[in-house]
């Protein structure tokens, strides 16, 4: 199946959260509708977070069945169990804890604090990735996975010129001596990222605009990881105008506003 990938870019970073915010209400709502549930991948950083937020605070928040939604993340900070720079204690803060979701569904990374060694959590998460997995696939369905990029490129926990970006086996991987702190942490690897049905990045800032460019310009996924991301279905670029300094104008979707067209099928 064809992939398409687009860049969508709004004039700044508030602008940016709302809109992504409010596609997501309305993708989740039809896939809940159509197949019953949905699987979203979540990540940390300040625009992750940011989106979270926007959603949380939408008129339109509770028009999606919380109760029907799985709920992953794409990397977490190995850091005892609330502590506030881990991914899950942010994302509870911003939007999980204010909606009705089924606690079976939620689908946390382990703490520090849980008696697991880090090579044993990612060996767990991976178990819980497949328990969860449609009979007989190789890898995961998710319908949307949530993703930032730093100013080095880098997605999730997977580090430019780092093994992590080069695994091709392992769904999880433990992370040590991460370039940036803290640096032990877990990460879904680049197949089960890819494994999503659309991927969306979302991107704000100056710093960013160097390592969006050569993501979309093909850069080596060894020294820029975001490089690799390829969704099943749809790759999007959300990014605010600092972002998107360097990006060619022939990527750049005309409107900065969604048009609804997007195919929810799987």
């Amino acid at each position: 199946m064809s992939n398409e990938r687009r860049v969508i870019v709004h004039p700044d970073k508030e602008s940016l959260a709302a809109a992504v915010a409010a596609r997501f209400i309305t993708k989740v709502v039809d896939l809940v509708d159509e197949f019953d549930e949905a699987s979203i991948v979540l990540t940390g950083g300040s625009m992750g977070i940011a989106v979270l937020g926007a959603i949380n605070v939408s008129p339109a928040r509770d028009s999606i069945d919380w109760s029907r939604v799985n709920v992953w993340w794409g990397d977490e900070r190995w850091l005892p169990a609330g502590d506030p720079e881990r991914n899950e204690t942010q994302a509870r803060e911003a939007l999980l804890d204010h909606v009705g979701l089924d606690p079976a569904r939620v689908h946390p990374f382990a703490a520090s604090d849980a008696g697991i060694e880090l090579d044993a959590a990612a060996r767990a998460y991976s178990a819980e990735i497949v328990g969860h997995s449609p009979a007989n696939a190789a890898m995961p369905h998710f319908d949307i996975t949530f993703l930032g990029m730093g100013p080095d490129g880098h997605i999730a926990s997977l580090f430019p010129e780092r093994s992590g970006i080069r695994e091709t086996e392992q769904t999880v991987i433990p992370v040590r001596n991460a370039p940036k702190p803290p640096p032990e942490r877990l990460s879904l690897t680049l197949p089960v990222i890819n494994s999503s049905a659309r991927v969306w990045l979302v991107v704000a800032g100056a710093d960013k605009a160097s390592a969006l460019g050569l993501t979309l310009a093909g850069a080596s996924i060894n020294e820029v990881p975001a490089a690799g991301v390829e969704g099943r279905r749809k790759t999007l670029f959300f990014v605010d105008a600092d972002a998107a300094a360097q990006v060619p104008e022939t990527l750049i979707s005309p409107g900065q506003f969604w048009t609804g067209a997007d195919d929810i099928s799987r």
